[in-house]
């Protein structure tokens, strides 16, 4: 057998554990953004109410808009990983 048939049959084997791997991924992502934006929230709202003037909210928006996404890469990869 040639060195590409045993690849693809051991591949083809571990398809299964692939198919976990992504599922628990994508979880892992949605968690992770989910935390990040809480404490980005939390802060932004700490800070509001320490200095009501300071220009914090859009700066806030900006740091959530970028941590979903950075999430949705990783969801859309492990949905990549699992369909193909």
């Amino acid at each position: 057998m040639s060195l590409l048939n045993v690849l693809l049959q051991a591949t083809a084997n571990l398809a299964p554990i692939a198919k976990m791997g992504a599922g628990i991924g994508a979880g892992i992502a949605a968690i992770g953004a989910g935390i990040g934006i809480g404490k980005i929230g939390g802060s932004a709202l700490e800070s509001i109410a320490r200095q009501p003037e300071s220009v914090i909210r859009s700066n806030m928006i900006v740091a959530a808009a970028l941590i979903e996404g950075v999430a949705f890469f990783a969801i859309v990869v492990c949905l990549l990983i699992l369909f193909l």
